[in-house]
């Protein structure tokens, strides 16, 4: 398997309010460990105008499996915070970092 960092990028269409950013890094934060700091990206970022970006680190047996599973994760943590994929359109994911073979 290899470690991916994958950025998915995405839009909030209703107000997003610290508490509820804190509750989503928080649900993500298993996916966001020593790749991702090593690559020195954020977990969160939220733009003005609701634009957004999660970057989460998966493993996979190829870019296409690491790319769904990064969508699967955000979309299974944004539906309990009140964010249906209406709310919180996702646009393509790229890979931001690699870790060969683990």
């Amino acid at each position: 398997m290899t470690t991916y960092v994958i950025t998915v990028p995405g839009t909030f269409l209703k107000d997003i309010d610290d508490a509820t950013r804190s509750a989503l890094t928080k649900q993500l934060a298993s996916h966001h460990t020593g790749l991702s700091e090593t690559e020195d990206v954020e977990l969160l970022t939220v733009h003005e105008g609701g634009t957004f970006s999660v970057r989460l680190e998966v493993e996979a047996p190829d870019r296409v499996a690491a790319e769904d599973t990064a969508v699967r994760l955000l979309v299974a943590a944004l539906e309990p915070l009140g964010f249906s994929e209406e709310d919180a359109p996702l646009g393509p994911c790229a890979v931001t970092g690699i870790d060969g073979e683990s």
